[in-house]
């Protein structure tokens, strides 16, 4: 049953890769090819798919680099199908079912097709939960390779660092001892440590990154109130410079605006407020400090509008259909489209013409590592197939909430024992989906990475209740059969 469910998630890839080469792109992969070229480490994100497409970069392929994340996403569903086979004795359907989202999910397939670091990321993620998992009791040798699944982790996107914490906790609680709790932590610190300090010899911060503070101020920007905050304006001035001049109420609905927007050059609130520090200069250790600064005092100062910004981009994520959020542009790069990007000719368009961060353009970065025309290229009838696929074939956002209360339900169950083997996955899951929410903004492709958990924590859930079914009719079977007694 999973073969014919696999083989079939695997055609719907194929048609993918057939009617929308080599790749599709997204604002943030220029930067991943401007940072595989030209090896550095970059101060909005870690570099660790980058070193993906380092790897690649020989074959000079987006075609190899997609069909690898594709092959990534059939893995993701593979470990999902063994785990609870193999371990929480899950019938072959149920544990097909859980691993359903994953294969056929239309926009999961979407974003492996795309330059992008989430499908790395998702694998990662369910493969340390998948051997966390597996072992009754972790030795210090499987300890070490969790270890290097987190680095990589963490390395590929920064939420990886919650991740870490929530299995060092699962562990204390399960009680795995101190040997491969150190092997973990060990394994893990080794790898970022030594990117941190890769990154402290170009900007002289041992840190990964120097965008933590600035996002958390895009964050806070949409109700940050100066009046409310109290700033000294003698002692404070950085601050200040940060303000909004902008009535609440007359804010953009979006954070990310904030951060990313060009704005009208005023200084005012109706332009974006960081150019005051100098555009070459948004990204600087002082103005990420000043920005984490400001971004705290409004968290403190106004909980909860704070709280309420947070619960309403974690309830986007449940929503019946998927939200036009933040903005009609970046809804649409997530679609397969019978048109995507091409001219007034029917011709694909060219890559924008952007500088990347310290050097390069993004259009020519890209053909440099393709050796050849980037451009995602329209093929009939497969674009067709995949953009008509995915009006009906995607998960439900309510039903995604549906799958967490079923986790939630298999956690309060066991609350005598922590919640058991369901607490991880289903809080890696809900941490999935709150830490953007509380940390950055909503947005779809952050949703993708916590269905498989989600998935997991709903499967060990009901196990029980399918084997005490499947118990109950084979007793039904066996007292139906007719009775022989001996001679």
């Amino acid at each position: 049953m999973f073969a014919a469910a696999f083989g079939v998630g695997a055609v719907l890839r194929i048609v993918a890769m057939l009617g929308y080469g080599p790749a599709m792109w997204f604002n943030d992969s220029y930067e991943y090819v401007s940072v595989a070229l030209h090896p550095r480490p970059h101060p909005i994100r870690p570099d660790g798919y980058s070193f993906w497409l380092m790897l690649l970069k020989p074959f000079h392929s987006f075609t190899l680099v997609v069909l690898t994340q594709h092959l990534m996403g059939l893995a993701a569903a593979a470990l999902i199908y063994a785990l609870l086979r193999a371990k929480f004795g899950l019938p072959k359907w149920g544990a097909t079912l859980a691993a359903a989202p994953v294969l056929f999910d239309a926009y999961q397939i979407q974003l492996e097709q795309m330059v992008m670091s989430d499908t790395l990321f998702t694998l990662l993620v369910v493969a340390v939960v998948t051997l966390v998992l597996w072992k009754r009791r972790l030795t210090w040798r499987a300890g070490v390779v969790v270890g290097l699944l987190l680095a990589l982790t963490w390395l590929t996107r920064s939420i990886g660092l919650p991740i870490l914490a929530l299995v060092v906790v699962y562990l204390l609680v399960k009680r795995t001892g101190w040997k491969p709790i150190t092997a973990v932590v060990t394994a893990c610190a080794v790898p970022v440590m030594a990117y941190m300090g890769w990154f402290a010899t170009a900007y002289g911060k041992f840190a990964m990154t120097n965008s933590d503070g600035l996002i958390l101020y895009m964050r806070t920007a949409i109700f940050a109130d100066c009046s409310k905050m109290h700033i000294d304006k003698y002692k404070e001035v950085q601050l200040l410079l940060l303000c909004i001049n902008d009535p609440v109420d007359q804010r953009k609905d979006y954070a990310q605006w904030y951060l990313w927007g060009q704005g009208n050059g005023d200084g005012q609130g109706t332009g974006e407020v960081l150019h005051r520090w100098g555009i070459n200069k948004k990204f600087s250790e002082i103005t990420n400090e000043a920005a984490s600064a400001f971004a705290i005092r409004a968290i403190t100062s106004q909980p909860g509008d704070y709280l309420k910004v947070v619960a309403r981009d974690f309830l986007r994520s449940f929503h019946w259909s998927r939200p036009r959020f933040p903005d009609e542009q970046t809804y649409l790069m997530y679609q397969f489209k019978p048109y995507y990007d091409l001219d007034e000719n029917g011709q694909p368009k060219r890559l924008p013409k952007w500088s990347s961060y310290q050097g390069g353009r993004t259009d020519t970065d890209a053909f440099s590592y393709e050796q050849g025309p980037p451009e995602t290229r329209i093929v009939q009838p497969w674009a067709d197939v995949m953009a008509g696929y995915q009006k009906v074939f995607y998960l439900r956002g309510i039903l995604l909430g549906g799958i967490l209360l079923i986790g939630l339900y298999g956690v309060a169950v066991r609350w005598r024992t922590f919640g058991g083997p369901v607490a991880l996955p289903w809080l890696g899951s809900v941490g999935l989906l709150l830490a953007p929410a509380a940390t950055a903004e909503f947005d779809y492709r952050y949703v993708l990475p916590a269905v498989p958990l989600a998935c997991l924590a709903a499967a060990i859930t009901l196990r029980h209740g399918v084997r005490i079914a499947v118990r109950r009719s084979s007793r039904n079977a066996s007292a139906s059969e007719p009775t022989t007694v001996p001679a």
